[in-house]
């Protein structure tokens, strides 16, 4: 299918690797000019190589913490008016909610929610200016489905998606679209390292420990983050312009609700 989309400018958010990195992909396949982002340099710049060897497309690098306003920005300055907006960024570790300080509570709701919303106020209105755009926040099957340890991402991810449901109602008449994306386990560095923790911490291998995951997994496989960048892609497409406000679960059937 062809997106609709080639030519456009996207930005995307914490996208060296995993999941952020293969929106870009898609996005850069789909003829877009793509800015990618990330606080590694190095790896940053790979990623950049990899994605023109692959795809031809026009890949800009700009290495930065978009948590701060300089990050913010210098990804801006790459890009002053995207047409696509993809959010994503780094949740907090597994904690006991009774050890969070109130410092770390804040750097949580900060990164995983203030973010995306200073993101989106920067570029909303060029958007709607010109009658197009696509914003797609990637959050956490947590939303849905709470996970005990992640409480502080599962909450400030929560509050993105109920401050934007709002938000996005008020832009859809100018082809302005914001959804979110629910990743459940998928294979990247994120996941393997939460494997090798789990399996230190309890004794057993990290096959053992991948094993028992994947059992509770419908699918009985981990999610490929080709697939999450594919759907990604489409929600940014041409043809989604009548999908907004959305929350995308893809999670191989984990969450057992009918709704």
């Amino acid at each position: 299918m062809d997106l609709g989309i080639a030519s456009r400018k996207a930005i995307v958010c914490a996208s060296s690797r995993g999941l952020g990195k293969a929106c870009a992909r898609a996005l850069a396949e789909a003829g877009c000019e793509v800015v990618i982002n990330g606080r590694d340099a190095k790896t940053l710049d790979a990623t950049a190589a990899e994605l023109v060897k692959i795809t031809g497309a026009k890949v800009i690098a700009v290495a930065a913490d978009v948590s701060t306003p300089e990050g913010q920005k210098a990804l801006l300055a790459a890009c002053p008016q995207p047409d696509i907006l993809i959010n994503n960024n780094a949740g907090p570790p597994l904690r006991d909610f009774r050890v969070l300080t109130r410092a770390q509570m804040i750097e949580g709701v900060t990164a995983n929610m203030i973010v995306a919303i200073e993101l989106i106020q920067k570029v909303i209105d060029s958007m709607m200016a010109r009658n197009f755009g696509r914003i797609v926040n990637i959050t956490s099957g947590s939303v849905k489905a709470p996970i005990p340890g992640l409480d502080l991402s599962s909450g400030a991810r929560a509050g993105l998606t109920a401050f934007l449901a709002g938000v996005a109602r008020t832009v859809a008449d100018k082809n302005v679209t914001i959804n979110n994306i629910l990743p459940g386990a998928f294979d990247t560095d994120r996941l393997r390292g939460t494997l090798s923790k789990a399996a230190e911490s309890k004794g057993k291998s990290i096959a053992q420990i991948a094993a028992d995951r994947i059992a509770t997994i419908p699918a009985r496989r981990f999610g490929d983050p080709a697939e999450f960048g594919a759907a990604a892609a489409f929600l940014c497409s041409a043809q989604a312009g009548y999908i907004t406000g959305q929350n995308l679960l893809i999670d191989g059937g984990t969450f057992t609700g009918a709704f």
